[in-house]
């Protein structure tokens, strides 16, 4: 858990994450969605890079710009946020409207996430798992 929380542990980070999964790719785009300071929004840029979560490309020769594409660990980390998303949703009363419905691709109604055991299929609570420390 350290490690994922030392590249996604603080707000900005993971809303800059959500934004270029969500296609907001651009420096000034993402900046505008989310009201951050230029400086932050590029040390969260640079962070996501060298994790390997966001690949910067070129879109413009003059001057270069760049676009940041969320790479396969960032597509596979979606299932992760949502599951975020509706433990706030569920615990953490807001009188805000999220900005952003999570629904699925194929029926375009709200999704409810659990999370299973991918051999049992058994849906993973605080009542079905228990953590022993691994060997050395």
């Amino acid at each position: 858990m350290a490690r994922a929380m030392s590249v996604i542990g603080d707000r900005w980070t993971l809303l800059v994450l959500r934004d270029c999964l969500l296609g907001i790719r651009k420096f000034d785009q993402l900046q505008a969605d989310l009201g951050i300071t230029r400086h932050v929004l590029a040390e969260r840029l640079k962070k996501l890079e060298s994790a390997g979560l966001l690949e910067r490309r070129p879109y413009q020769e003059r001057p270069t710009r760049f676009e940041y594409r969320p790479t396969q660990a960032a597509r596979d980390f979606v299932p992760v946020m949502q599951v975020l998303i509706g433990w706030a949703e569920a615990h953490i009363p807001s009188d805000k409207t999220p900005p952003y419905r999570m629904v699925s691709r194929a029926t375009r109604a709200p999704i409810a996430p659990r999370v299973v055991d991918a051999i049992t299929g058994e849906e993973i609570t605080y009542q079905s798992v228990w953590a022993e420390r691994s060997e050395d």
